[in-house]
């Protein structure tokens, strides 16, 4: 019983850490960046954004039904006239966000939750080609390495910023390291203008310095940007100086503005 117990705690509070993570790093700014370019409207469509309904009408197939049913809902939410970034923005994310409230309010089950958190990762990936800008010429100086820091649980939100990055130009190394040793060996044999990590709980502050120093010690490029983000930077932007990092973002556009500043730093410094 008492195993049973703690069991079921950890699980509350994998989950819980799954919620913050998921609030803090996908919850969007309405207005976007404009250095990432955006997808025009289908002609004759009339635009409107995704809205609540939306949101809610995917929770229920993504809880529901296979990943093909909230796929083919998402392709009609867009011949509405919603753009790719009305998508992500005002569709995943939210629904990302209702599906962990679901389970704070005990409406589903950690096995419910993970399932619909992986059909979302889906239909994410499903969107990707279209991140990709034509005709970018990527240049060697906007290489980023993107990482939850090793033990982290979450993903969504760091593959979000993944491709919002994709999409202004950069060329994007997505890793999931099981170890420190394993993410450093990666820095050590690839030139990263910007590494960006996260981190989903306050009690991994102290890793991520660690972390971080260890990065900045192995990096080809000593001057490398550090780059975090997760909902403790969110709540305390201030730990981002604290923990050795340049800078923090709480979102896919702001990831974009910050790491471009810190390469146009790199190249006005040589």
């Amino acid at each position: 019983m008492h195993r049973a117990h703690e069991e079921g705690a950890e699980e509350k509070d994998r989950m819980a850490r799954l919620v913050r993570t998921i609030e803090g790093e996908i919850v969007p700014r309405l207005v976007m960046s404009r250095r990432v370019i955006r997808v025009p409207a289908p002609l004759g469509a009339a635009s409107r954004a995704p809205d609540d309904a939306d949101v809610r009408e995917l929770v229920r197939l993504l809880l529901a039904h296979d990943v093909a049913v909230a796929s083919a809902y998402v392709a009609t939410v867009r011949q509405r006239g919603a753009t790719l970034e009305g998508i992500c923005l005002r569709l995943l994310a939210p629904a990302a966000r209702e599906l962990g409230l679901l389970w704070e309010e005990d409406a589903c089950d950690f096995m419910q939750v993970t399932v619909g958190l992986c059909r979302l990762h889906h239909l994410l990936r499903e969107l990707s080609p279209e991140f990709r800008p034509e005709n970018c010429e990527l240049k060697v100086e906007r290489h980023i390495l993107l990482a939850p820091i090793p033990g982290d649980q979450h993903t969504f939100g760091i593959t979000l910023v993944a491709q919002f990055l994709r999409k202004a130009g950069w060329d994007v190394w997505h890793e999931h390291p099981a170890n420190t040793a394993e993410l450093l060996d990666v820095v050590r044999q690839n030139w990263f203008a910007v590494i960006g990590l996260s981190v989903g709980s306050e009690t991994r502050v102290d890793d991520l310095t660690n972390i971080i120093r260890a990065i900045r010690q192995a990096s080809q490029n000593r001057s490398v940007g550090i780059l975090v983000g997760g909902p403790v930077l969110v709540a305390r932007p201030e730990l981002a100086t604290l923990v050795g990092a340049d800078a923090t973002a709480t979102d896919g556009p702001m990831a974009v503005l910050r790491a471009e500043d810190m390469c146009l730093c790199q190249i006005s410094a040589h």
